[in-house]
């Protein structure tokens, strides 16, 4: 019996070379290992995304997982719900299939923290996404960056690329989010939170 539900899993960042790299693009680098996990290619959709499509992980006897849709909005992160609203519209989803992974100064580097629903925390892409599908009720992935040092400013921290050390341990931080993902769309949010707060 093949899973059958669908899930809209949204990767925020910025557009371009110049930011695909950066800390606010953390999600977009889950999204990438994702895509990459399904063995999925990220492809131009109408709706200002790049999006890419499969079966994610396997749940109970082995059964493939369910149908995900992974996202990377083509818009700068202040404007990410334009295309999260078109997406599901598309696709013919509501609140309760969409997953948004996103950065998070709140959190220590290498650490996830999961939800659902609250508020943005000052973060413009769910600020933008909130407003856009008029609910907060989607689920969150969040991936920490930790707060920036001294007293460098947060909107200038985030678009920094990932210091000599979190780059090493970056590849290991990106597979533990696609692993809490694949939990979570598989076995839902309770066992996600056991596994990753604990």
């Amino acid at each position: 019996m093949v899973d059958t539900t669908t899930w809209l899993i949204v990767g925020l960042g910025n557009p371009g070379p110049d930011y695909s790299a950066t800390r606010h693009n953390v999600g977009q680098m889950v999204a990438d290992a994702l895509a990459s996990r399904m063995g999925a290619t990220f492809r131009t959709h109408k709706a200002r995304a790049q999006v890419a499509t499969g079966r994610l992980g396997t749940g109970p006897g082995g059964v493939p997982g369910p149908k995900t849709i992974v996202a990377k909005p083509s818009s700068f992160m202040n404007l990410s719900g334009g295309p999260v609203a078109a997406l599901m519209k598309f696709f013919s989803l509501d609140v309760s299939s969409l997953i948004v992974v996103h950065d998070e100064l709140d959190i220590p580097f290498d650490t996830l923290k999961l939800k659902r629903g609250g508020g943005d925390g000052g973060h413009n892409g769910l600020k933008s996404i909130t407003a856009a599908i008029g609910s907060k009720d989607y689920l969150r992935v969040r991936v920490g960056i930790s707060r920036p040092p001294g007293r460098m400013d947060a909107a200038a921290y985030v678009l920094k690329k990932f210091g000599t050390s979190e780059r090493r341990d970056l590849p290991m931080a990106l597979s533990d989010a696609a692993d809490a993902l694949e939990i979570l769309t598989t076995e839902g949010l309770a066992k996600a939170q056991l596994k990753y707060h604990s």
